[in-house]
Parts: C-alpha cells; structure tokens; sequence
C-alpha cells in the first residue's frame, strides 16, 4: 500500500530541508495515523562500517533513512567547496518519504530528456519496426544522440516535452527554448515524480510499455555513445549507479559541456528491493569532465556512505 507523502524538514537541531515532490503537493491522499501509534523503527548496528543494513520492512523507512537529511546537507557542503551546484531528492515510494538537499533549481536534462522521447513513443501507439525497436533500446541504454535525434523529430520535437509534462503533472518542466532536446529544462522533483508515476501507471502508460523503458535502464551500458568525446564514448555510471555499488540500479544518465564554464552531470535512477526507491541528482561544476563525475559519485556516497539504500 503506498503511504501519504512525508517530507523531512529541518530545524536548528534536527534535520535538513526536504523538498515535497510532486504527487505530494497541494493533494491529500489520506490522513497519516497518529504518531502514538505509528511502528517504531528499530535500527539495527552494523558490525563494522561496511556491514549490510536491515532490509526495512514494506511500510517503514529504512535505516539509511536515518540523518539522511543532515548527511545530503553535508554532501551538499563538500561538493560545494569543490565548486559545485548540486540539487538532489531521493524518494521512498513504499512510505512517501522524501528527503532533498533542499535545491530546487532547474536544469538543462541532456539525454534524460530521452525518458520523455520514449514514453511518449509508446504512449502513441504506433507501431515499432525492428529497427526502431534497437534504436530505441541504444537511446536508453548508451544514451544513443543520433537515434534520440531520429525519435524527437517524428513524434513531434517540443512538443514532447508539452505532451509529457502534461502527463504527468511536471510543474517545472519545459521545452528548450531553442528547439534542442537536450536543452530541455526540468527540476528533480519533476524527474521523481516522472518515475514514480511511469512505475505505478499514473502517467497513462502501460505496464508492458513501461517496462520496455525500465528494463533498458537496467540494461543500460557502463559507457555511452558520445562522438563529442575522444573515442567517441563516455562513461555513464557517475552519481547514483557507482555511489551504490550495494544496490541493483535502473539508471539514465545526462551530461554535457559547457553550461557556462560548467560540466554539467545529472544522475536519475529507480533503486532497491521491488523498485522502492527513486532518485536525482544533478550537478554543475567549473571542472574537468572526470573531476565533475567524482564530485556528484561523492556525493551519493557520502549520503548512503553504506553504499545502499534498501
């Protein structure tokens, strides 16, 4: 059963800001029962630093859950030292728990914007030749910008990111201004909810349909298709799927260079027992291409220092 939307927040003493994702705002789905009689989390110490949490029961959070909040804050902190601008939510789709480094701003989403090309692909319904079906799966799984490029101008360029954000109630989310796919202008709350919502069907897509993207993302390749790169290839499992080598990730990764003088990387994925939890991360920094992946792979790591979430 899912669970009403909780955001962690923060105070002097307690825990960092959390930002409420979309699903969770200006809606009521039900009245969350009175903390007297909520269960009781019971975390259990690991032996040693690297020794597995408990697998948190359906409808509790985890125990990485616990100062999750102040170590995104701290996370934020380091990478900001290091020059960069981070903004990150991660979502427990079991509780409704949510818990951000409290950076809302908007992003250029590079090839995330892919996700959208290929739900609404399948949410129109027109037949797919064997050769659109392996450029599909090269535009999820290697981040394939010719075969993206083929898919945007058929099925109705801008108008795709118009389309999906309707789907999906993305209030942050935008056409480039420019006509360019990877221009496209979301926030990771809008990314969350995307996933959240492609994975219980409340976008309007089919499981069957749905599961032609999700499965590609777990089938997605360590190095991307990239001919702007020496060799024509880039790795792709900075940020989330390297920050959490302890866990099975379904994952679709953006870069690219400049956004200013920044390398920008955004890191998206579905993570965890039964696809529990989603999460983003996006971030731009005045660095070199392999110093930016290891700042946002820090970051990750420093929130779930355990190298799990579930």
């Amino acid at each position: 059963m899912r669970r009403p939307c909780r955001v962690v927040t923060a105070g002097a003493a307690l825990l960092a800001a959390a930002l409420t994702i979309s699903g969770c705002e200006a809606r009521v789905y039900g009245t969350p029962p009175p903390p007297a009689e909520a269960p009781h989390l019971t975390v259990v110490a690991p032996e040693g630093s690297l020794a597995p949490l408990p697998i948190a029961p359906p409808d509790q959070p985890a125990a990485s859950f616990d100062g999750l909040a102040d170590r995104a804050q701290q996370a934020t902190a380091e990478a900001a030292d290091a020059g960069a601008d981070i903004t990150a939510l991660v979502l427990d789709r079991n509780t409704g728990l949510t818990v951000s480094n409290g950076n809302t701003r908007g992003i250029a989403i590079a090839s995330v914007v892919k996700l959208f090309i290929a739900d609404e692909m399948l949410r129109s319904d027109a037949p797919l030749s064997p050769e659109d079906r392996t450029l599909f799966d090269a535009m999820l799984r290697s981040s394939d910008d010719s075969a993206a490029e083929v898919f945007w101008n058929r099925y109705g360029a801008s108008s795709i990111v118009t389309k999906v954000a309707a789907r999906y109630g993305l209030r942050g989310t935008r056409p480039p201004s420019n006509g360019l796919w990877y221009n496209t202008i979301s926030t990771a709350a809008d990314l969350v909810r995307f996933y959240d919502m492609l994975l219980s069907g409340a976008g309007g897509l089919p499981p069957d349909k749905a599961d032609m993207i999700v499965g590609d993302l777990y089938s997605a390749a360590p190095t991307g298709l990239d001919g702007t790169q020496p060799g024509g290839t880039y790795p792709q499992r900075f940020g989330i799927p390297d920050g959490l080598p302890g866990e099975r990730v379904g994952y679709k990764q953006g870069w690219m260079c400049c956004v200013g003088s920044d390398w920008m990387h955004l890191s998206t994925g579905i993570v965890g027992q039964d696809r529990r939890y989603v999460m983003v991360v996006g971030s731009d920094q005045p660095a070199g291409p392999a110093v930016a992946r290891e700042t946002i792979t820090q970051f990750v790591r420093t929130m779930f220092p355990g190298g799990r979430i579930s």
